[in-house]
């Protein structure tokens, strides 16, 4: 049976609610520790990479639970609910730090939050992806769902990036700690709702009944599904490049664009690049897909992001950082991390296929489980090198905008050159490892499908 627009429609929310939950944490955990709190950033990029090396023992054996999950509500729905009720009371506890803690208390608070907020995230995402392999079938209808999933999650993403600063400061009325607590309670109390109403309306439509593996047989499968490896790969290139940038972001238009004024004009390009990468995933991607494969628009989408970051870096190096001037750059930036997103999805669900035919096992949960851990071990590096940048640029709470300008111009060009420098390195060795090792194209697909469909016949 075809999927229903209601069913999409309840994935796709819940896509726009965990997103935004994501992208909360992604891109304003550090600044919320750092600029407003005034916890050393090298303190918080080492807690936030430590919590990523816990998610990598996390991750797999939260795959493994998914997979031997057998309940009358399937093995996807009753993770995914509770994953989300934990995670959401996580989020909020994360943002509403006790203010009369300080120093190592606050540290040790951070710490604890963060880890737990990780793992509670791991219990609703890995089961959310995971349903796509086991609802959809490969071609057309996976490809077309992941699109729409997404699509919502960049709906959500955007969401978050355009809005926080000024509901913080709405909601604060200009005490940032006030109001991050009062958004972070906001963005939770949606996130259950719409998962919810993804819970009471997707139903699993093909689950492959196996027996449960071992871990050691999980981890087996999926080192040697060597496609899956490879999008993984991939996907960490691509994902640390992108939080890099969008960590830093906020410091760039903090420090070194509009002074008082920032979160102004910062909220305007947020606008902007969230517009075009949802535009990019939901108009630009199926049209180009209608005269180029799939994997064509992956390498047109490399380029596009490598343009975007060599033009950003001129006009950088140039001092040319006015808000007008970062429109062109921006535009192929987003635009080409839209569609990333949603072909890096698409070609991890097909490695699902490959691995069954390969190993005659279908693990999906262990699959998308290292989707969860590459996204996640992303972050934590992009992080970790945003805090190193802060660190050595000497950008923390008590920094105003004409100190900076005054400063070696060493502060602000460290800045810049770590926001557009080093993720355009990690492009170019991201697609050199696509392309020499992916091999899932359109008629590698039917050959895998037609394949699968001996072996259940044997």
């Amino acid at each position: 049976m075809k999927l229903s627009a209601k069913e999409k429609t309840a994935f796709g929310l819940g896509a726009v609610g965990k997103d935004m939950v994501y992208m909360l944490s992604a891109s304003y955990i550090l600044y919320y520790y750092q600029d407003v709190l005034g916890v050393s950033a090298m303190a918080m990029g080492i807690i936030l990479m430590a919590a990523r090396v816990f998610d990598a023992f996390n991750d797999p054996i939260m795959g493994v639970i998914v997979a031997k999950t057998r309940t009358r509500w399937g093995k996807f729905r009753p993770w995914l609910l509770v994953g989300t009720l934990c995670n959401a009371i996580v989020l909020y506890l994360m943002f509403a730090a006790p203010p009369a803690w300080n120093g190592s208390g606050i540290v040790a608070y951070a710490a604890i939050t963060y880890v737990v907020w990780g793992v509670t995230y791991t219990m609703m995402d890995i089961p959310f992806w995971s349903m796509i392999p086991a609802f959809t079938e490969g071609g057309k209808e996976r490809e077309n769902l992941t699109t729409m999933a997404r699509s919502c999650s960049g709906v959500g993403s955007a969401l978050v990036t355009i809005i926080t600063m000024k509901c913080v400061y709405m909601l604060g009325q200009g005490n940032e700690r006030t109001g991050f607590r009062w958004f972070a309670l906001i963005v939770a109390v949606l996130f259950v709702l719409f998962i919810t109403i993804t819970c009471l309306t997707i139903r699993e439509k093909s689950t492959v009944h196996m027996e449960a593996p071992t871990v050691r047989q999980m981890f087996s499968a999926l080192i040697h599904n060597d496609q899956a490896m490879t999008v993984v790969i991939t996907i960490v290139l691509i994902n640390c490049s992108l939080y890099i940038t969008s960590n830093l972001l906020l410091y760039f238009f903090k420090y070194d664009v509009s002074g008082e004024s920032w979160y102004n004009s910062y909220t305007l390009f947020s606008t902007f690049g969230g517009a075009v990468q949802i535009l990019s995933m939901m108009v630009l991607f199926p049209l180009l897909r209608k005269f180029m494969s799939s994997i064509r628009v992956f390498y047109l989408s490399f380029g596009m992001a490598i343009a975007g970051y060599a033009i950003l870096l001129v006009l950088m190096i140039g001092g040319h950082t006015v808000l007008g001037a970062l429109v062109v750059p921006g535009f192929l930036i987003f635009a080409a991390f839209g569609m990333l997103t949603v072909l890096t999805t698409v070609f991890l669900a097909n490695t699902v296929d490959y691995g069954e035919m390969k190993n005659h096992r279908r693990d999906e949960s262990v699959i998308f489980s290292m989707q969860t851990f590459v996204v996640k071990l992303a972050s934590g590096v992009a992080v970790l090198i945003a805090a190193i940048c802060l660190s050595l640029c000497n950008l923390k709470q008590d920094t105003s905008a004409a100190v900076v300008a005054r400063a070696a111009d060493s502060s602000v060009l460290g800045l810049r050159l770590t926001m557009a420098g080093i993720p355009m390195i990690g492009l170019f060795i991201a697609v050199l490892v696509f392309r020499k090792k992916y091999i899932l194209t359109e008629k590698k697909l039917q050959e895998i499908n037609a394949a699968i469909k001996n072996q259940e016949n044997c």
